[in-house]
Parts: C-alpha cells; structure tokens; sequence
C-alpha cells in the first residue's frame, strides 16, 4: 500500500485560537525548538556558515578571470550580490529541505498536526531559524561591502528589501516542495543539487547574465532565482532598467506561486513507505 498525501487541514473551523499573539507564540515555540536543532546539527551548521563564505571566495577569484566590461559590475559588487544569493540558495533552501525531510520521518510533523498548530504554523515555523540566520549573514555581506569592498550604500533599499523577502519565501516553499521527490536525508544532497547549480550558474549568481547570448539570456531569465537576484543587484548597486525589473518580479513572484501550489498540493506529512 502506499503512502498518499495528507491534505491541508482548514483550521478555522476547528476551534483552536488563531489570534495574532496566539500565531506568534506558537511561531515562537516552534521556531527556538527548531533552533536548537539547528545548533546541534553540526553538519548543518557547516553549511550554513561556511560554505557560502567559502564559494564567496571562491567565485571572486573565478571572477577576475572574466571580463565584466559592459555589465556595469565590479568583481567586488558581482561576488557579494552573488553572495547574498548563494545564502539564500545553501543556508534556506538546501538547508530546509534536510530539515523538512527529518522532521517528516522522524514523525514531528505528523504529531504537531495533531496539536492546535496550523498546517501553515508549521512550515513557517520550521523554517524561520534557517530564514533569521540567512537575513543575518546578508546583513553582514552588505556591512562588508561598505567597510572593506568600497562599495556604495544600497541604491534602492526598498528593492533590497523586496527581493531578499521574496528570496526567503520562495526558497522556503521550493524546499517544501522539493522534499516531496527526496526520501531521506541523505538523498537531499543530492535532490537539491539541480537547483544549486542552475541558479549559481544560471540565474546571475556570480555570472551577470549581461555576457550571455540575448536568446540564451532571454530563457535564463526564467530561472527561479534570476528575478530575485535581479533585484537584489539593483537594490542594492543599481543599474538595471525598469522594464528588467518588472520582469524580475513577475518571474520571482511566479516561481513563489508555484512553490506555495506544489506545497499545499503534493506536500508529504507521512514519512515515506
């Protein structure tokens, strides 16, 4: 027999508290139980705080090796906004999925569904340790920039602002959705490769998509994380036109949407038969 997904349940109807001081404190539980985890999960805690400082690294020296005239970008700004995006992509996404995936078969889920805690509670939940680290280490990147990069203050803070949300949402929901073809936690190192490596080369991590043919620029415009890195860039260094902008955020906001369908549609509760 096998293991079907658990629809979302509407919890409206049921009677338990859903006022904002009763979300916020579940939110709260959830998210210092799932911190914990975090701290104690050694090879998480690698990930999440070295290696993105170690491909950041990494990448500025593949970077002086290309010619980034006509792009408008310096090495420095290129590798610190790929920077903020390899956070968003390793400490968010790669990282949820692991945590999403133990907690699914270790049967947590399936016992906090049985409590007054929402389906949605949950998820968020989970992934608001993961998300706090994130925005700290992208706060640290732009300090940086500032203090030992020479680079100039965020262009447009509102922007920055923008993608780094829709960054955080759209990673937390693609992780979601991406437990749903990962069996273990082991197998996560490798059902989260696909999206690593097309958004880092892909979706202008490190390489501005300025020096890609127009056709083959056009089609990597699509990518989940090309919208928010687009965004991102300008926020924060400026430079890209208004009409790039608005399609950055319709992909961006895009990709978002379908994260949040696959997640309430095919999104696994049970562990896996």
């Amino acid at each position: 027999m096998t293991t079907t997904t658990t629809p979302a349940r509407d919890r409206t109807t049921a009677g338990s508290p859903t006022g904002a001081a009763a979300v916020a404190r579940r939110l709260t539980a959830l998210g210092r139980a799932e911190l914990i985890l975090l701290v104690r999960n050694r090879t998480a805690i690698v990930v999440a705080l070295l290696l993105p400082v170690t491909m950041i690294f990494a990448m500025r020296s593949s970077l002086e090796q290309i010619d980034l005239g006509g792009t408008g970008l310096t090495v420095a700004g290129a590798t610190l906004t790929g920077g903020i995006g390899m956070v968003l992509v390793q400490v968010v996404y790669m990282n949820l999925v692991s945590a999403y995936v133990a907690r699914r078969e270790e049967l947590v889920l399936k016992r906090l569904r049985t409590g007054e805690i929402s389906d949605r509670e949950i998820l968020v939940g989970t992934a608001l340790p993961s998300v706090a680290l994130a925005l700290a280490q992208c706060v640290l990147l732009v300090v940086a920039g500032a203090i030992a990069f020479d680079l100039s203050a965020p262009h447009r803070p509102d922007l920055l602002l923008a993608g780094l949300l829709l960054g955080f949402v759209l990673m937390s929901g693609l992780a979601a959705a991406t437990t749903v073809i990962t069996r273990t936690v082991q197998t996560s190192q490798l059902t989260t490769l696909p999206l690593f490596f097309v958004s880092m080369f892909g979706s202008g991590l490190f390489i501005p998509l300025a020096i890609f043919p127009d056709k083959l620029a056009a089609v990597l415009e699509l990518l989940p994380m090309t919208g928010v890195m687009t965004l991102i860039r300008h926020g924060w260094l400026g430079g890209v036109e208004s009409g790039d902008l608005f399609t950055a955020g319709v992909t961006a906001l895009a990709w978002t949407a379908f994260g949040v369908f696959a997640v309430r549609r095919w999104f696994r509760w049970d562990p896996r038969g």
